[in-house]
């Protein structure tokens, strides 16, 4: 076995392990360190592959914003885990058929598994000389993959505006900025020129 495949098993192994972990910790924030832990072995399979830009965009993206927003996130909100494991007898028929499936599906991948030491291949499409990885990589979404590329930002797009109007909540007696009127303002609306006599105030009606 070479050193090639020693750090696939090795990346592979602590990736799975660490997902494993994710779902049955009890704590969430342990899961979400169990996350981030799983995030940078799936980068190493991607140094593996010779994918520098998918491991750094990974390791940037995922873990450095996506993962410890959600450690954050979960942190700072007091959820009332109870209340979430409340009817869990009644969804247990259902949970434990599909995790038979998945079990069973595990089970027919692991028993049809041969270890390969030449687990780490040369890629099928060898990029060329000329190109980095990021630019063939570019090259091959914006063309081979193009409308699947935007078909995927399009609905990451719906997504997003329907988390905002979800949550969007108009509360009464919260000051909004209204633009157009903050445009429409001249010097005639926005200020008052009052002529005070010498040593005398404002009048009790009129002070602020």
């Amino acid at each position: 076995m070479n050193a090639a495949a020693a750090f696939f098993y090795l990346f592979a192994g602590v990736t799975v392990a660490s997902a494993f972990m994710v779902v049955t910790s009890r704590n969430p924030v342990h899961s979400v360190l169990f996350l981030i832990l799983a995030f940078v072995n799936a980068a190493g399979l991607f140094l593996l592959l010779g994918a520098e830009f998918l491991a750094m965009l990974l390791i940037v993206v995922y873990v450095g914003a996506v993962a410890v927003l959600f450690l954050f996130v979960v942190m700072m909100l007091d959820v009332d885990f109870a209340e979430f494991r409340q009817g869990f007898i009644d969804y247990l028929p259902v949970g434990a058929l599909i995790g038979l499936v998945f079990l069973t599906e595990l089970l027919l991948v692991v028993g049809a598994w041969i270890i390969d030491p030449q687990i780490v291949r040369t890629p099928v499409a060898a990029i060329p000389a000329n190109l980095s990885n990021t630019a063939a990589l570019g090259q091959v979404l914006y063309t081979q993959y193009v409308y699947y590329f935007q078909a995927a930002g399009l609905v990451l797009l719906v997504a997003m505006i329907g988390a905002i109007v979800l949550t969007l909540r108009d509360r009464p007696g919260v000051k909004r900025q209204d633009i157009t009127a903050q445009n429409a303002r001249t010097k005639a609306t926005a200020m008052e020129v009052r002529k005070v006599p010498s040593h005398a105030g404002l009048p009790e009606e009129t002070a602020p």
